[in-house]
């Protein structure tokens, strides 16, 4: 069985959307997988997503409401298989957080889908309904080609 986690800033907007998008495209692919969200700050540890993310994931039948922010533990570097950041900056982080036995792999989360290699997926915490609709499409094609890459994968 795999393992993702995902990691953005603090964990209540980009993050929890990329989990809900990969576990339900694991689940329509009939994938055992284990997906889990952070944040690499710890202003919203225990906090439910915001709001935004909330009425986007519903919009796609999926709640997230029971979600709550955490932030990245050492033993996460090593209970996952693969660790994707949301955006450079907290990729920075988390190759400077990672302790010397960490296991997983480490990328931007857009380096899963061609052509936006390199590329984050835009905060979109200071913007409105649409940053969140963006946001939405961005971690579902990247939860899709995670998919795809799994299932060609030996087991």
């Amino acid at each position: 069985m795999s393992s993702v986690l995902f990691v953005c800033l603090g964990n209540i907007c980009r993050s929890p959307l990329a989990e809900a998008a990969l576990r339900a495209e694991a689940e329509r692919a009939g994938l055992d997988i284990i997906v889990d969200s952070a944040g690499t700050g710890d202003w919203h540890v225990d906090c439910p997503p915001d709001p935004r993310a909330v009425r986007q994931a519903q919009r796609h039948g999926i709640d997230i409401s029971g979600y709550r922010g955490r932030q990245v533990r050492a033993t996460d570097f090593r209970s996952f298989a693969h660790i994707f950041a949301l955006d450079g900056d907290n990729l920075k982080n988390l190759r400077r957080i990672r302790p010397s036995d960490g296991s997983a792999t480490l990328a931007l989360l857009m380096d899963m889908v061609p052509g936006r290699e390199g590329s984050g997926v835009t905060d979109p915490y200071y913007g409105d309904e649409a940053g969140f609709a963006q946001t939405w499409d961005d971690v579902t094609r990247a939860a899709r080609a995670i998919v795809a890459k799994l299932r060609t994968q030996p087991s």
